[in-house]
């Protein structure tokens, strides 16, 4: 009993660590690194919010001192997840093995990216998410590839902006573009430097209008 509370309490502080280190960690990425259920996860970040040493999000916690800042992220992820879970799925009907996809910083192309991180497709991600970033990075999916634009760092959005973001996307070529769009009319268009071979719009009901 005293030896599982010592490694509970060992566990907490490396979690403690690399939230420290990275802003945020995520479940699943806890259960990868410490070989722990979900449920085990969960009260670990319970337990380090209860001491204020984080902040609980969906799927994760973040620093107290960051969660301000990550609050539309953070938020926009729990609105509408089985929409969002449906669409993913969806996605992954167009996408072939072996190409390679742009995927934006939105909350709806978060899912795309993480359904295909959890199945493993075969695929390079070219992303200027963050959070895409750090899911391909502590999840073991060896076939998923990511290459992040760079640029300035938006917290609130945890997205890279910016012409060095442009620039670094322009000098990729995509097969497919996944992105997503707080709202569209009968007559909007969009643009990208580089036609892909396909564009996939990936939108829930309530924001079409």
């Amino acid at each position: 009993m005293a030896r599982n509370a010592m490694l509970a309490d060992e566990r907490r502080r490396l979690i403690a660590l690399r939230l420290r280190e990275r802003g945020s960690v995520s479940v699943a990425g806890l259960e990868q690194e410490f070989d722990i259920s979900a449920m085990t996860a969960r009260r670990d970040l319970d337990e380090l919010e209860r001491r204020g040493v984080a902040r609980r999000t969906h799927g994760g916690a973040v620093l107290p001192a960051m969660s301000g800042h990550e609050d539309s992220f953070l938020q926009r992820l729990e609105v509408a997840v089985e929409a969002k879970e449906r669409i993913a799925a969806a996605a992954l009907e167009v996408v072939e093995p072996g190409q390679a996809l742009f995927v934006d910083s939105s909350t709806t192309a978060y899912f795309v990216a993480r359904r295909i991180v959890r199945e493993n497709l075969r695929c390079t991600l070219l992303t200027n998410a963050v959070s895409i970033v750090q899911l391909v990075s502590e999840v073991d999916a060896p076939q998923v590839e990511v290459i992040a634009a760079g640029g300035t760092l938006r917290k609130r959005t945890r997205s890279l902006v910016g012409p060095e973001a442009v620039r670094g996307i322009e000098a990729h070529f995509a097969d497919q573009v996944l992105f997503s769009v707080r709202g569209i009319t009968p007559d909007e268009r969009g643009e990208v430097s580089e036609a892909p071979r396909r564009s996939c719009v990936a939108v829930w009901h309530s924001a079409v209008g």
